[in-house]
Protein backbone atom coordinates (compact mmCIF):
# COMPACT_ATOMS: atom_id res chain seq x y z
CA UNK A 1 0.00 0.00 0.00
CA UNK A 2 2.96 2.47 0.98
CA UNK A 3 4.82 1.62 -2.92
CA UNK A 4 0.86 2.60 -4.74
CA UNK A 5 0.96 5.90 -2.59
CA UNK A 6 4.51 6.81 -3.82
CA UNK A 7 3.89 5.77 -7.12
CA UNK A 8 0.46 8.10 -6.54
CA UNK A 9 2.38 10.94 -5.15
CA UNK A 10 5.10 10.95 -8.26
CA UNK A 11 2.50 10.76 -11.04
CA UNK A 12 0.34 13.36 -9.14
CA UNK A 13 2.55 16.09 -8.05
CA UNK A 14 4.08 18.82 -9.19
CA UNK A 15 7.21 20.42 -8.54
CA UNK A 16 7.55 23.51 -6.68
CA UNK A 17 10.84 25.44 -7.03
CA UNK A 18 9.82 28.89 -6.60
CA UNK A 19 6.65 31.02 -6.17
CA UNK A 20 5.83 30.86 -9.26
CA UNK A 21 4.81 27.36 -8.94
CA UNK A 22 1.67 28.49 -7.30
CA UNK A 23 -0.19 29.25 -9.97
CA UNK A 24 -1.39 25.79 -9.87
CA UNK A 25 -3.32 26.43 -6.51
CA UNK A 26 -4.63 30.19 -8.07
CA UNK A 27 -5.85 28.50 -11.10
CA UNK A 28 -8.19 26.12 -8.67
CA UNK A 29 -9.34 28.99 -6.79
CA UNK A 30 -12.63 31.10 -8.57
CA UNK A 31 -16.09 30.99 -6.99
CA UNK A 32 -14.62 30.18 -3.12
CA UNK A 33 -15.30 32.96 -0.55
CA UNK A 34 -12.43 31.49 2.05
CA UNK A 35 -9.13 29.78 1.60
CA UNK A 36 -7.69 27.93 4.44
CA UNK A 37 -3.69 27.94 4.91
CA UNK A 38 -2.42 25.68 6.95
CA UNK A 39 1.20 24.75 8.55
CA UNK A 40 2.58 22.00 10.09
CA UNK A 41 4.28 23.83 12.81
CA UNK A 42 4.33 26.99 14.27
CA UNK A 43 7.30 27.80 13.84
CA UNK A 44 8.92 27.09 10.07
CA UNK A 45 9.82 30.20 8.41
CA UNK A 46 8.73 28.71 4.85
CA UNK A 47 5.18 28.02 5.79
CA UNK A 48 5.02 31.98 6.73
CA UNK A 49 6.67 32.80 3.34
CA UNK A 50 4.41 30.92 1.09
CA UNK A 51 1.62 31.80 2.74
CA UNK A 52 2.36 35.23 2.82
CA UNK A 53 3.09 34.86 -1.15
CA UNK A 54 -0.33 33.17 -1.63
CA UNK A 55 -1.78 35.76 0.36
CA UNK A 56 -0.58 38.23 -1.98
CA UNK A 57 -1.62 36.31 -5.19
CA UNK A 58 -5.01 35.88 -3.94
CA UNK A 59 -5.51 39.44 -3.22
CA UNK A 60 -4.49 40.91 -6.07
CA UNK A 61 -5.40 38.38 -8.72
CA UNK A 62 -8.83 36.97 -6.72
CA UNK A 63 -9.89 39.81 -4.82
CA UNK A 64 -9.79 38.70 -1.44
CA UNK A 65 -9.95 41.42 0.94
CA UNK A 66 -8.79 40.30 4.76
CA UNK A 67 -6.56 37.63 6.29
CA UNK A 68 -7.72 36.43 9.84
CA UNK A 69 -4.80 34.28 11.74
CA UNK A 70 -4.78 32.04 14.68
CA UNK A 71 -4.03 34.88 16.90
CA UNK A 72 -5.28 37.54 19.18
CA UNK A 73 -7.90 40.02 18.00
CA UNK A 74 -6.37 42.71 20.02
CA UNK A 75 -3.41 42.51 19.37
CA UNK A 76 -4.33 41.83 15.38
CA UNK A 77 -5.99 45.16 15.72
CA UNK A 78 -2.94 46.90 16.00
CA UNK A 79 -1.63 45.51 12.98
CA UNK A 80 -4.88 46.32 11.33
CA UNK A 81 -4.93 49.90 11.93
CA UNK A 82 -1.58 50.40 11.09
CA UNK A 83 -2.72 48.44 7.26
CA UNK A 84 -4.94 50.83 6.88
CA UNK A 85 -3.45 53.96 7.94
CA UNK A 86 -5.13 54.32 11.60
CA UNK A 87 -2.36 54.46 13.52
CA UNK A 88 -0.85 57.98 13.42
CA UNK A 89 1.67 56.50 15.78
CA UNK A 90 4.20 53.45 14.65
CA UNK A 91 6.19 54.09 11.25
CA UNK A 92 7.08 50.65 11.09
CA UNK A 93 5.41 47.33 11.51
CA UNK A 94 8.18 46.44 13.74
CA UNK A 95 6.97 48.59 16.14
CA UNK A 96 3.07 47.09 15.93
CA UNK A 97 3.67 43.77 16.39
CA UNK A 98 5.16 44.62 19.96
CA UNK A 99 1.73 43.98 20.61
CA UNK A 100 1.64 40.21 20.26
CA UNK A 101 2.76 40.44 23.84
CA UNK A 102 1.40 37.27 25.25
CA UNK A 103 3.10 33.93 24.93
CA UNK A 104 4.19 32.38 22.01
CA UNK A 105 5.38 35.48 21.07
CA UNK A 106 7.27 34.23 18.20
CA UNK A 107 4.14 33.04 16.07
CA UNK A 108 3.33 36.08 15.33
CA UNK A 109 6.16 38.53 15.89
CA UNK A 110 8.70 37.80 13.69
CA UNK A 111 10.89 38.70 10.85
CA UNK A 112 8.56 36.54 8.17
CA UNK A 113 4.76 38.25 9.41
CA UNK A 114 6.46 42.44 9.82
CA UNK A 115 8.15 41.76 5.90
CA UNK A 116 3.80 40.55 5.02
CA UNK A 117 2.53 43.63 6.92
CA UNK A 118 4.49 45.78 5.37
CA UNK A 119 3.90 44.96 1.64
CA UNK A 120 -0.31 45.13 3.29
CA UNK A 121 0.36 48.71 4.13
CA UNK A 122 1.41 49.48 0.91
CA UNK A 123 -1.14 48.09 -1.12
CA UNK A 124 -3.85 49.58 1.02
CA UNK A 125 -2.52 53.00 -0.10
CA UNK A 126 -3.06 52.15 -3.36
CA UNK A 127 -6.74 51.03 -2.87
CA UNK A 128 -9.94 52.98 -1.91
CA UNK A 129 -11.06 52.12 1.21
CA UNK A 130 -13.63 49.57 0.23
CA UNK A 131 -11.31 47.67 -1.04
CA UNK A 132 -8.58 47.75 2.00
CA UNK A 133 -7.49 44.32 2.89
CA UNK A 134 -8.09 43.91 6.79
CA UNK A 135 -6.12 41.88 9.74
CA UNK A 136 -7.41 40.00 12.05
CA UNK A 137 -7.23 37.27 14.94
CA UNK A 138 -9.58 34.52 15.19
CA UNK A 139 -8.76 32.83 18.66
CA UNK A 140 -10.07 32.86 21.91
CA UNK A 141 -7.77 33.35 24.43
CA UNK A 142 -7.59 37.44 25.04
CA UNK A 143 -10.33 37.34 28.10
CA UNK A 144 -8.63 40.03 29.80
CA UNK A 145 -7.08 42.16 26.90
CA UNK A 146 -10.71 42.08 25.42
CA UNK A 147 -12.21 43.41 28.73
CA UNK A 148 -9.65 45.74 28.60
CA UNK A 149 -10.55 47.22 25.01
CA UNK A 150 -13.96 47.23 26.07
CA UNK A 151 -13.15 49.30 28.97
CA UNK A 152 -10.96 51.89 27.48
CA UNK A 153 -13.55 52.32 24.80
CA UNK A 154 -16.42 52.79 26.46
CA UNK A 155 -14.52 54.99 29.43
CA UNK A 156 -13.65 57.54 26.36
CA UNK A 157 -17.30 57.11 24.71
CA UNK A 158 -18.87 57.99 28.57
CA UNK A 159 -21.25 54.98 27.46
CA UNK A 160 -23.39 53.10 29.98
CA UNK A 161 -22.10 49.85 29.14
CA UNK A 162 -19.32 50.43 30.83
CA UNK A 163 -20.84 49.40 33.81
CA UNK A 164 -21.14 45.98 32.53
CA UNK A 165 -17.59 46.18 31.60
CA UNK A 166 -16.99 46.96 35.38
CA UNK A 167 -19.05 43.73 36.78
CA UNK A 168 -17.06 41.60 34.40
CA UNK A 169 -13.76 43.04 35.42
CA UNK A 170 -14.58 43.05 39.34
CA UNK A 171 -15.70 39.58 38.53
CA UNK A 172 -12.43 38.64 37.08
CA UNK A 173 -10.34 40.33 39.59
CA UNK A 174 -9.77 38.06 42.06
CA UNK A 175 -8.16 35.80 39.41
CA UNK A 176 -5.21 38.33 38.91
CA UNK A 177 -5.82 37.23 34.79
CA UNK A 178 -4.69 33.68 35.71
CA UNK A 179 -6.58 31.83 33.11
CA UNK A 180 -6.03 28.27 34.91
CA UNK A 181 -6.78 29.41 38.45
CA UNK A 182 -10.64 30.96 37.04
CA UNK A 183 -11.00 27.82 35.13
CA UNK A 184 -10.38 25.56 38.42
CA UNK A 185 -12.42 27.64 40.36
CA UNK A 186 -14.98 27.84 37.87
CA UNK A 187 -15.12 24.15 37.16
CA UNK A 188 -15.06 23.09 40.75
CA UNK A 189 -16.52 25.63 43.04
CA UNK A 190 -19.31 26.91 40.89
CA UNK A 191 -17.72 30.73 41.29
CA UNK A 192 -17.82 32.03 37.70
CA UNK A 193 -18.53 34.92 35.78
CA UNK A 194 -21.08 33.43 33.47
CA UNK A 195 -23.70 36.21 34.28
CA UNK A 196 -21.25 39.17 33.36
CA UNK A 197 -20.13 38.09 30.71
CA UNK A 198 -23.53 37.19 28.44
CA UNK A 199 -24.97 40.64 30.07
CA UNK A 200 -22.05 42.19 28.63
CA UNK A 201 -22.16 40.04 24.89
CA UNK A 202 -25.71 40.78 25.04
CA UNK A 203 -25.84 44.57 25.69
CA UNK A 204 -23.31 45.42 22.99
CA UNK A 205 -25.07 42.97 20.19
CA UNK A 206 -28.29 44.77 20.99
CA UNK A 207 -26.45 48.02 20.25
CA UNK A 208 -24.14 47.17 17.32
CA UNK A 209 -25.59 49.50 15.26
CA UNK A 210 -24.57 52.36 17.00
CA UNK A 211 -21.50 51.99 17.65
CA UNK A 212 -20.45 52.39 13.16
CA UNK A 213 -17.46 55.02 12.55
CA UNK A 214 -14.75 55.15 9.94
CA UNK A 215 -12.34 52.59 11.94
CA UNK A 216 -14.61 49.48 12.38
CA UNK A 217 -15.46 50.03 16.11
CA UNK A 218 -18.62 48.25 15.99
CA UNK A 219 -16.92 44.97 14.90
CA UNK A 220 -14.04 45.51 17.52
CA UNK A 221 -16.69 46.04 20.13
CA UNK A 222 -18.99 42.64 19.02
CA UNK A 223 -16.09 40.79 18.33
CA UNK A 224 -13.98 41.55 22.12
CA UNK A 225 -17.94 41.01 23.73
CA UNK A 226 -17.96 37.76 21.92
CA UNK A 227 -14.29 36.64 23.08
CA UNK A 228 -15.48 37.74 26.57
CA UNK A 229 -18.08 35.12 26.49
CA UNK A 230 -16.56 32.50 24.20
CA UNK A 231 -13.34 32.92 26.31
CA UNK A 232 -15.25 32.64 29.70
CA UNK A 233 -16.54 29.81 28.26
CA UNK A 234 -13.55 27.66 27.09
CA UNK A 235 -11.68 28.38 30.51
CA UNK A 236 -14.05 27.05 32.33
CA UNK A 237 -14.03 24.25 30.81
CA UNK A 238 -10.60 23.43 30.30
CA UNK A 239 -9.90 21.98 33.31
CA UNK A 240 -12.53 19.45 32.91
CA UNK A 241 -13.16 18.54 29.63
CA UNK A 242 -10.30 18.93 26.68
CA UNK A 243 -12.48 17.89 24.13
CA UNK A 244 -15.02 19.98 24.40
CA UNK A 245 -12.88 22.91 25.00
CA UNK A 246 -11.17 22.29 21.90
CA UNK A 247 -14.45 22.39 19.85
CA UNK A 248 -15.54 25.60 21.96
CA UNK A 249 -11.96 27.32 20.50
CA UNK A 250 -12.67 25.97 16.82
CA UNK A 251 -16.42 27.01 16.94
CA UNK A 252 -15.28 30.64 18.50
CA UNK A 253 -12.69 31.21 15.63
CA UNK A 254 -15.62 30.49 13.08
CA UNK A 255 -18.02 32.58 14.78
CA UNK A 256 -15.51 35.17 14.51
CA UNK A 257 -15.34 34.68 10.78
CA UNK A 258 -18.74 35.24 10.75
CA UNK A 259 -19.01 38.18 12.66
CA UNK A 260 -16.50 39.34 10.20
CA UNK A 261 -18.05 38.63 6.59
CA UNK A 262 -21.40 39.88 8.13
CA UNK A 263 -19.74 43.35 8.98
CA UNK A 264 -18.40 43.97 5.85
CA UNK A 265 -22.26 43.00 3.97
CA UNK A 266 -21.28 39.32 3.23
CA UNK A 267 -18.93 40.58 0.39
CA UNK A 268 -16.01 39.95 2.21
CA UNK A 269 -13.68 36.80 0.99
CA UNK A 270 -11.42 35.56 3.65
CA UNK A 271 -7.94 33.79 3.60
CA UNK A 272 -7.19 31.96 7.55
CA UNK A 273 -3.93 31.23 8.53
CA UNK A 274 -4.24 28.31 11.04
CA UNK A 275 -2.17 25.52 11.81
CA UNK A 276 -3.05 21.92 9.93
CA UNK A 277 -5.19 20.69 13.18
CA UNK A 278 -7.34 23.46 12.73
CA UNK A 279 -7.93 23.97 8.75
CA UNK A 280 -7.88 20.68 7.94
CA UNK A 281 -10.84 18.53 7.87
CA UNK A 282 -11.42 16.70 11.18
CA UNK A 283 -13.58 14.02 9.77
CA UNK A 284 -10.76 12.75 7.54
CA UNK A 285 -9.07 12.32 10.92
CA UNK A 286 -8.90 10.28 14.10
CA UNK A 287 -10.29 13.65 16.07
CA UNK A 288 -13.50 12.70 14.39
CA UNK A 289 -13.46 9.23 16.94
CA UNK A 290 -13.20 11.61 19.84
CA UNK A 291 -15.78 13.97 19.31
CA UNK A 292 -13.48 16.98 17.83
CA UNK A 293 -14.46 19.25 15.20
CA UNK A 294 -12.41 22.26 13.44
CA UNK A 295 -12.59 24.99 11.74
CA UNK A 296 -12.50 23.22 8.62
CA UNK A 297 -15.24 20.54 8.85
CA UNK A 298 -17.14 23.58 10.33
CA UNK A 299 -16.99 25.89 7.24
CA UNK A 300 -17.71 23.22 4.79
CA UNK A 301 -20.66 22.33 6.57
CA UNK A 302 -22.10 25.45 6.89
CA UNK A 303 -20.91 26.99 3.61
CA UNK A 304 -20.89 23.97 1.55
CA UNK A 305 -17.35 21.96 0.81
CA UNK A 306 -17.37 24.42 -3.09
CA UNK A 307 -17.04 27.27 -0.98
CA UNK A 308 -13.90 26.22 1.04
CA UNK A 309 -10.60 25.89 -0.28
CA UNK A 310 -8.38 24.34 2.14
CA UNK A 311 -4.26 23.84 1.53
CA UNK A 312 -2.34 21.73 3.73
CA UNK A 313 1.54 22.40 4.57
CA UNK A 314 4.28 19.93 5.64
CA UNK A 315 8.07 18.99 5.58
CA UNK A 316 10.65 15.73 5.81
CA UNK A 317 12.63 17.63 8.52
CA UNK A 318 14.23 21.07 9.42
CA UNK A 319 14.65 23.45 12.34
CA UNK A 320 11.91 25.31 13.79
CA UNK A 321 10.74 27.15 16.61
CA UNK A 322 8.67 25.78 19.95
CA UNK A 323 9.35 25.42 23.70
CA UNK A 324 10.09 22.54 25.73
CA UNK A 325 6.90 23.20 27.98
CA UNK A 326 3.79 25.95 28.25
CA UNK A 327 5.23 29.53 29.22
CA UNK A 328 8.74 27.96 28.49
CA UNK A 329 11.65 30.59 26.07
CA UNK A 330 11.28 29.17 22.66
CA UNK A 331 14.31 27.63 21.09
CA UNK A 332 15.66 26.64 17.80
CA UNK A 333 14.95 22.52 17.68
CA UNK A 334 16.00 20.03 15.27
CA UNK A 335 12.90 18.71 13.57
CA UNK A 336 14.18 14.62 12.76
CA UNK A 337 13.36 12.91 9.86
CA UNK A 338 9.72 12.08 9.44
CA UNK A 339 8.92 8.66 10.96
CA UNK A 340 8.52 6.04 8.72
CA UNK A 341 5.53 5.48 6.71
CA UNK A 342 3.84 8.61 7.28
CA UNK A 343 2.62 10.66 4.94
CA UNK A 344 5.96 13.50 5.17
CA UNK A 345 8.01 10.28 4.47
CA UNK A 346 6.17 8.81 1.21
CA UNK A 347 6.17 12.65 0.17
CA UNK A 348 10.54 12.46 0.21
CA UNK A 349 10.32 8.69 -0.59
CA UNK A 350 8.75 10.13 -3.93
CA UNK A 351 11.43 12.31 -4.29
CA UNK A 352 13.49 14.41 -2.21
CA UNK A 353 12.37 17.86 -4.31
CA UNK A 354 10.09 19.99 -3.37
CA UNK A 355 6.14 20.04 -4.62
CA UNK A 356 2.53 20.68 -4.83
CA UNK A 357 -0.16 17.86 -4.87
CA UNK A 358 -3.95 19.19 -6.21
CA UNK A 359 -6.36 16.34 -4.47
CA UNK A 360 -9.20 16.26 -7.35
CA UNK A 361 -11.88 14.02 -8.99
CA UNK A 362 -9.07 12.09 -10.49
CA UNK A 363 -7.13 11.06 -7.94
CA UNK A 364 -8.91 11.48 -4.92
CA UNK A 365 -9.04 7.92 -4.19
CA UNK A 366 -5.59 7.50 -4.46
CA UNK A 367 -5.12 9.52 -1.20
CA UNK A 368 -8.42 7.85 0.71
CA UNK A 369 -6.03 5.37 3.01
CA UNK A 370 -5.17 6.86 6.61
CA UNK A 371 -1.50 7.58 6.95
CA UNK A 372 0.07 9.55 10.25
CA UNK A 373 0.54 13.10 9.08
CA UNK A 374 3.06 15.30 11.26
CA UNK A 375 1.84 18.27 13.69
CA UNK A 376 4.27 20.06 15.67
CA UNK A 377 2.60 22.52 18.28
CA UNK A 378 4.39 25.58 20.21
CA UNK A 379 5.19 22.68 22.61
CA UNK A 380 7.53 20.35 21.15
CA UNK A 381 9.64 17.25 22.37
CA UNK A 382 11.48 15.87 19.15
CA UNK A 383 13.26 13.32 21.28
CA UNK A 384 9.38 11.75 21.32
CA UNK A 385 7.73 12.97 18.81
CA UNK A 386 6.51 9.53 17.31
CA UNK A 387 4.95 9.24 20.72
CA UNK A 388 2.25 11.75 19.70
CA UNK A 389 2.81 14.20 16.82
CA UNK A 390 1.20 11.97 13.65
CA UNK A 391 -2.69 12.23 13.13
CA UNK A 392 -3.86 9.58 11.17
CA UNK A 393 -5.32 11.52 8.38
CA UNK A 394 -7.46 10.36 4.67
CA UNK A 395 -5.24 13.62 2.83
CA UNK A 396 -7.69 14.00 0.07
CA UNK A 397 -10.61 14.80 2.45
CA UNK A 398 -8.72 16.42 4.43
CA UNK A 399 -7.24 19.04 2.05
CA UNK A 400 -8.02 20.20 -1.19
CA UNK A 401 -4.21 20.58 -2.00
CA UNK A 402 -0.81 20.24 -0.17
CA UNK A 403 2.29 22.05 0.00
CA UNK A 404 5.53 20.24 1.16
CA UNK A 405 9.07 21.73 1.77
CA UNK A 406 11.52 18.63 1.90
CA UNK A 407 13.95 20.81 4.24
CA UNK A 408 12.39 23.63 6.34
CA UNK A 409 14.16 26.49 8.74
CA UNK A 410 12.90 28.30 11.54
CA UNK A 411 11.37 31.63 12.50
CA UNK A 412 13.05 34.18 13.08
CA UNK A 413 11.30 35.79 15.59
CA UNK A 414 12.09 39.55 17.24
CA UNK A 415 12.39 39.99 20.91
CA UNK A 416 9.38 40.97 22.78
CA UNK A 417 8.66 41.77 26.46
CA UNK A 418 5.71 39.50 27.44
CA UNK A 419 3.12 40.97 29.24
CA UNK A 420 2.02 38.05 31.21
CA UNK A 421 0.84 34.41 30.24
Amino acid sequence: MEQEMIDSIRNCAVPFVDFHDLDVILREIDQQRLVLLGESSHGTSEFYKIRAELSKQLIVEKGFTFIAVEGDWPACQAVNQYIKGWDRQNTHARDVVQAFNRWPTWMWANEEIVEFIEWLKQYNQTQPREKQVGFYGIDVYSLWESMDELFRYFKKTNSPELEAVRDALACFEPFNRQAEKYGVSAAFYHEDCRDEVVKLLTDICLKRNTYFDDVESGLNLEVNALITANAENYYRTMVTDDTESWNIRDRHMVEVLNRIMTFFSHQAKGIVWEHNTHVGDARATDMADEGMVNVGQILREQEGAEQIYIVGFGTHRGSVIAASQWGDDFKIMIAPPAEAGSWEDLMYQASASNKILIFNENNKELFHQPVGHRAIGVVYSPKYEHLGNYVPSKMSERYNAFIYVTNTNALQPLQVEIAYL
